[in-house]
């Protein structure tokens, strides 16, 4: 590139070096990636909060456990999280009237949800920490390869130099396009699920506290 060439952003990614563009490329497609997983996490969180909410409604208002039970069991939407853990407990008690059993059944099914719910999350956080030192990989090299060039021409000058620069640092801030998003996002979520999970093991005291009263009244 010439120093009167266009120095737009696209024409900067068009003439890059092809370890630059192929640099651009990954980041773009992990940029893609995350942003997927951004939305998708986004939507599966609201649903879980949604629905967590309802059914605490639904317990609290003093419905009999067996009716709750029965609802549970037909609902089979994923973000019914709380209604399998109680749905858990609830059967398990029902076998044998054991509170024991019935904690670790709600405690197993709290763990296989929250390990649904944690999914993807350590792509977004790979993606922050990993996105940067990618594009800053890109923009070493480019500036070794704007340097190079240099060695050809007797003058080497700012406005010689600056084009090879220029698009060797889009590659960072490519990197940074990626990686800003994807750390908010996991920080997000991470703290939404934090939340989430207090709820559920503050659900489990509290039902196996009823299920509790239930067995010495019986």
């Amino acid at each position: 590139m010439n120093p009167t060439e266009d120095l737009s952003f696209l024409s900067l990614i068009l003439n890059a070096s092809l370890i630059v563009q192929l640099v651009m490329l990954i980041l773009i497609t992990m940029s893609i990636a995350s942003w997927t997983v951004i939305f998708k996490k986004g939507s599966t969180l609201r649903g879980v909060r949604r629905d967590t909410e309802r059914f605490e409604r639904d317990f609290w208002s003093g419905g009999d456990l067996n009716t709750l039970l029965e609802a549970a069991q037909r609902n089979n939407r994923s973000s019914a999280v709380m209604e399998r853990i109680f749905a858990g407990g609830m059967l398990e008690f029902s076998k044998a009237r054991e509170i024991d059993a019935a904690r670790r059944a709600m405690k197993a099914t709290y763990q296989r949800e929250m390990d649904i719910l944690e999914a993807n999350l350590p792509f977004l956080a790979s993606v922050g920490s990993v996105s940067p030192y990618i594009g800053l990989f890109g923009t070493v090299w480019g500036i070794m390869h704007a340097f190079k060039g240099l060695s050809n021409v007797q003058n080497a000058t700012l406005a010689a130099v600056a084009p090879g620069i220029a698009e060797a640092l889009v590659a960072t801030a490519i990197g940074l396009f990626a990686a800003i998003p994807a750390v908010i996002a996991y920080n997000s979520n991470a703290t939404e699920m934090d939340r989430l999970a207090i709820r559920f093991e503050t659900f489990m005291e509290e039902f196996t506290n009823i299920l509790q009263r239930q067995a010495v009244h019986r």
